[in-house]
């Protein structure tokens, strides 16, 4: 590393930071898979590890000699402390939950299987699982004060995508331990409100950042010297790798690195991302995890890359539907291909709606599902068109479209029995308003979907553990169920719907058939 000059660093920070992206004013490839929340957070904030304990032998142990000079991790609560498991966002009226969730189910059991659970899958299914994730309920029985079903549900949130209630819940359980800030500085850095969580790391030594963090959080408050300082000292006491060094000595004087650009790191984390941004080498974020893509939100950023953004967030629901749709709108394309034909298809539809010509509404209705539904974000059809849908003129084919579409929107039983059913479509009917003919004829794929309703067969041991205070995980559970269901086990997809109706879930379950019955073509 080249040795890092005091002098002059105040001018190099400050254009450094004035020309820095400002945060986002909004809110996958099929082939590829984040890595999970737990993977990825960067390790902001160091912590404790216990080493195996060692068989002294015949001497006395030697009393412990310090190594370093870095603020040990140590976080006091009182061992009576609430524990930080019961915060939420929304309450059990709003959510249709009852306060005792969680209140008989083992902590461990409901973090194995919240982190089991696939955030890539039908809307109904992500609802109820954020519904889960965001109300507030009384913790489970041997809940701890350091809150491992809290980590789990906030580590989802951020596994979705979804940076705003993730942050909003970190901030309402008061991060003032080294696994709470670790998160919420992370996320702070995604969506570039980390001053206070900066201000908050400077007056809490006992949450114990590491020196890059400390480096950068110094350098933010335009406190260079201190900043470089710190990071010297880091390198002296062998704090700080060399690759994290030469990093940090880049970002508090740039013009020392002129020409050079430190390599890309195996592991980008908040940190790394946010450092590299502002000193103008950005990384791209295709192929990181679906938070960092809201940074691609900006204004700052590219239409293309900004509509990239959003379509990967929206396949796991992390932003609206109406965020994308104002992305595809927001101008004429000069491009094809790829991208591009979803912004036409999108801009083309609005255009034929807006002018009422059957034959030029229903082509593009076709062709906009078409080239959505390949992309996975039929959300913005379902929920930005759909009441100009429900009143347009159409030819017979298209009709047909426009009643699966209605079907899948919440408003879908009152589509049911508002409009007619098109041929071919009793089956998604009779499912709307949750009577099926047990003698209906359906296709054999659709068979698990018809009996879960004309003969409906629940895991009775999911419906009693709802009874002693166990709803939560008897949800967890029969989403996964349903999940396996979808993934071609025709008995677990029978059986999940079916507990789900069972445990009083009647709306989700119907959502997640006809979305199941209408994407898949059955």
């Amino acid at each position: 590393m080249k040795p890092l000059s005091i002098s002059g660093i105040a001018l190099g920070l400050a254009a450094i930071l004035a020309t820095a992206p400002a945060p986002a004013q909004t809110t996958e490839p099929a082939d590829m898979r984040p890595m999970s929340a737990i993977d990825w957070l960067s390790e902001s904030v160091r912590v404790p590890t216990t080493a195996p304990r060692q068989d002294p032998g015949p001497h006395p142990p030697e009393d412990p000699v310090a190594d370093s000079a870095t603020i040990p991790d140590v976080s006091v609560r009182p061992l009576d402390a609430p524990s930080p498991d019961r915060v939420g966002l929304m309450s059990p009226a709003t959510t249709g939950l009852p306060e005792t969730l969680w209140a008989g189910s083992d902590s461990e059991t409901l973090v194995t299987l919240l982190r089991a659970e696939r955030v890539e899958t039908l809307a109904p299914l992500r609802d109820l699982l954020m519904r889960l994730i965001l109300t507030e309920a009384d913790p489970p029985a041997n809940a701890g004060p350091e809150g491992a079903l809290f980590l789990a549900r906030v580590d989802t949130l951020l596994d979705i995508g979804a940076l705003d209630p993730a942050q909003a819940m970190l901030e309402a359980a008061d991060p003032d331990t080294p696994a709470l800030f670790r998160r919420w500085f992370d996320v702070s850095l995604l969506t570039g409100t980390e001053r206070r969580a900066c201000d908050v790391m400077q007056d809490k030594p006992g949450i114990a950042p590491t020196p890059a963090a400390r480096i950068f959080c110094l350098a933010r408050a335009g406190d260079w010297s201190a900043a470089a300082l710190t990071l010297n000292s880091a390198e002296a006491l062998g704090e700080i790798d060399a690759e994290t060094a030469d990093l940090m000595a880049w970002f508090l004087d740039p013009e020392l690195f002129a020409g050079e650009t430190p390599p890309r790191p195996d592991r980008v984390t908040p940190l790394i991302f946010r450092i590299r941004e502002a000193v103008g080498e950005r990384l791209s974020t295709t192929g990181l995890p679906r938070a960092f893509a809201h940074s691609d939100l900006r204004d700052t950023v590219g239409w293309k890359s900004r509509i990239e953004a959003g379509e990967r967030l929206l396949r796991t629901g992390a932003i609206a539907p109406t965020v994308l749709l104002d992305l595809y709108t927001r101008q004429v394309p000069s491009a094809s291909g790829g991208v591009w034909e979803r912004v036409r298809a999108v801009q083309r539809l609005e255009t034929t709606l807006s002018g009422r010509q059957a034959e030029a509404a229903s082509a593009a209705l076709v062709a906009a599902w078409d080239r959505l539904t390949g992309a996975g974000t039929q959300a913005v059809l379902v929920n930005g068109f759909a009441e100009r849908l429900s009143q347009a003129s159409l030819t017979p084919r298209a009709t047909g479209l426009r009643y699966r579409v209605l079907m899948l929107t919440e408003a879908y039983e009152t589509h049911a029995l508002d409009l007619a059913a098109p041929e071919g479509t009793e089956l998604l009917r009779a499912v709307a308003r949750g009577r099926v003919d047990p003698d209906m004829p359906v296709p054999r794929a659709a068979e698990p979907i018809r009996a879960a309703f004309a003969a409906p067969r629940p895991d009775e041991r999911l419906v009693e553990m709802a009874e002693k205070d166990r709803l939560g995980e008897a949800i967890l559970r029969s989403i996964a169920t349903v999940q396996q269901g979808l993934d071609g086990d025709p008995a677990a997809l029978t059986e999940g719907l079916s507990t789900l109706r069972a445990l009083g879930l009647e709306d989700i379950a119907r959502r997640t058939a006809l979305h199941h019955l209408i994407l898949s073509g059955t």
